[in-house]
């Protein structure tokens, strides 16, 4: 029944993704700490209505955090991201468990429980929708991640992690570098546009 959760002006590195697990949260402070990274669980945080980042080491923000229906406030303020964009993101090859389990989603082939060892039942039910559109594939483990550029408030463009299920489903120059954002930002202008009307206050500056 938590609603309000102040964390802030500690030396917090990583936020657990348990935290997703408090439906009643409505205010979430974790400014002035040493976060790097947001959990993308965090977007189940329905009721969430303010987000207090600010003065942390946040470079990029999960593309999930769209899904935050209530969030009014959104405060980022001091952080690289305002400043810089992450850069050399790598991509590790998918291993055969993993091209055999998007074969089987994709395909959609029939499977039972005894069909399949238990392990493996709850590997296929871990996999993730890819957000490209005119792709239709899933992941589990192994991902692209590309930056895509978002505009809150028509002034600022924050960069948000989307992950995709292989490299084919991004352009050759769309590389998360900060001098190829021209595809990415017209794909996110559309995605964003009713997150960026709903959400009150970004506070970037």
């Amino acid at each position: 029944s938590l609603e309000f959760l102040y964390l802030g002006g500690n030396f917090i590195t990583s936020i657990p993704p348990e935290l997703a697990n408090l439906p009643s949260l409505s205010y979430l402070v974790l400014c002035d700490n040493k976060i790097q990274s947001i959990p993308p669980q965090l977007a189940q945080l329905h009721s969430l209505r303010s987000l207090s980042l600010h003065n942390n080491l946040l470079t990029y923000l999960p593309r999930e955090i769209l899904n935050l229906v209530h969030l009014e406030e959104l405060s980022l303020r001091g952080n690289p991201l305002v400043v810089r964009f992450v850069r050399d993101l790598t991509y590790n090859p998918p291993s055969l468990q993993e091209l055999a389990g998007r074969t089987i989603k994709t395909r959609n082939v029939a499977y039972a429980p005894s069909d399949l060892p238990e392990n493996l039942v709850r590997y296929l039910s871990l996999a993730s929708n890819c957000p490209n559109p005119k792709c239709g594939g899933v992941y589990f483990d192994s991902c692209v991640r590309q930056i895509k550029f978002v505009d809150f408030c028509g002034k600022y463009r924050l960069p948000l992690m989307h992950y995709l299920c292989s490299p084919e489903c991004s352009s050759p120059c769309s590389s998360a570098s900060q001098s190829s954002t021209s595809t990415s930002e017209s794909d996110s202008e559309d995605e964003a546009s009713v997150a960026a009307r709903r959400m009150q206050k970004v506070l970037l500056g």
